[in-house]
């Protein structure tokens, strides 16, 4: 009977020949880049709305506003910043960037009520800019974050693609900064872990269920909404993006999820604490606050990223070339991902590290959640205990 070790080490590397050659291609960033769309045309272009939630984010606001103003977009356009009680001057800035660029006329700011029961704070503030909206009748709303810069040529060209390939749903995953050395190790892995769970091309596949999307940057047609229930049928989730995607792929829209470099985030994570602490916010919700998931999700990651570096050190020569086999499926798949970031390729070796530090945050969140305190972000317990 084949020892444990060689048990573990074929295991590992037949989970490595699986997410290489048959998870529809996560890790290959070239076949769903955004950016590289040629001229784009329309005989008419629709009405949107950009709605930015934004809760004390005074660092970043006047850039984004200033980016938001600055498209050349060639339909009618308006801009919503929902200041969801900030405490910072968020909305001052806003206005002061958009006059600033003169395009006053072009913004409003509104004031979020007090959080409803039920409602997580970012689906609050987007449900408050969809209602002001009304008026306006836009065919689409533009969600992005207030800590995202875009290049000017952004909503054309997700108008265009939702338009072109009559999609309900376009979202671009935007440029994460990484620049410090925890950025460095763990951001890359964020993008690799996020579309290894939601493969960009079963997403777009109309024939298959998962649906993913990337929260910061969001084009949702306007029909969808209004066929889905709006925002209120998905008011109480923390992962609030992929929620809004299964929303509208389940009642019957195309959607779609590439990457950007044109849009960066401008969010800057100077410690190891603040990374973990976002992995943090939505992993246990993740595995649906199961015990028994993150046990196995656990489990499944010391096997898939921990196994195959300590058996490519083992003595019988079967175990460590099956484990360096594994390692070097593990390295040619993320590479992609270190690249995309512009990173030099030896991070890539570094993977494990990163997935042990992911498997750590893990369990944090589960820890955070069984204390009433799931979901922390802005100051909110959004996932609290249920009884």
């Amino acid at each position: 009977m084949p020892s444990l070790p060689v048990i573990l080490a074929g295991f590992s590397l037949l989970v490595w020949i699986v997410l290489t050659f048959f998870r529809a291609a996560f890790w290959q960033l070239r076949t769903f880049d955004g950016d590289g769309a040629g001229e784009v045309r329309l005989a008419k272009w629709p009405r949107v709305v950009a709605v930015v939630p934004a809760r004390n984010e005074s660092e970043t606001m006047a850039r984004c506003v200033e980016s938001l103003v600055r498209q050349d977009y060639q339909g009618q356009f308006r801009i919503l910043v929902v200041d969801d009680h900030s405490e910072d001057g968020t909305g001052a800035l806003a206005q002061k960037a958009a006059e600033s660029a003169g395009k006053a006329d072009g913004l409003e700011i509104l004031r979020a009520p007090e959080l409803q029961p039920g409602w997580t704070g970012k689906l609050w503030a987007l449900e408050q800019g969809v209602a002001a909206a009304v008026s306006f009748l836009p065919e689409y709303y533009w969600f992005t974050d207030a800590d995202i810069v875009h290049s000017p040529d952004t909503l054309g060209k997700l108008v265009f693609e939702a338009e072109n390939r009559e999609l309900e749903l376009a979202s671009l995953m935007v440029l994460l900064q990484a620049e410090t050395a925890p950025e460095k190790l763990l951001i890359p892995a964020f993008l690799y872990f996020f579309l290894m769970l939601y493969p960009p091309n079963r997403t777009s596949d109309r024939n298959r269920k998962t649906a993913g999307a990337a929260g910061g940057c969001i084009l949702l047609r306007g029909a969808a909404l209004e066929r889905m229930g709006g925002l209120s049928a998905i008011r109480g989730q923390v992962i609030d993006d992929c929620a809004l995607a299964r929303a509208v792929k389940g009642s019957g829209g195309a959607i779609s999820m590439g990457l950007t470099r044109q849009s960066v985030s401008l969010r800057v994570y100077r410690t190891f604490r603040e990374i973990r602490d976002l992995i943090a916010r939505t992993a246990f919700t993740q595995l649906k606050h199961s015990a028994l998931l993150l046990f196995g999700t656990l489990a499944g990651m010391l096997l898939t990223f921990a196994a195959p570096v300590v058996f490519s050190f083992h003595t019988e020569p079967w175990i460590s070339r099956a484990s360096l086999a594994a390692w070097a499926l593990m390295t040619l798949t993320y590479l992609p991902a270190v690249r995309f970031y512009r990173l030099s390729p030896l991070w890539a070796l570094l993977l494990p590290v990163a997935a042990i530090f992911y498997g750590y945050a893990t369990c944090l969140s589960a820890v955070r959640y069984w204390m009433g305190h799931g979901g922390q972000w802005k100051g909110r317990a959004q996932a609290p205990l249920k009884s």
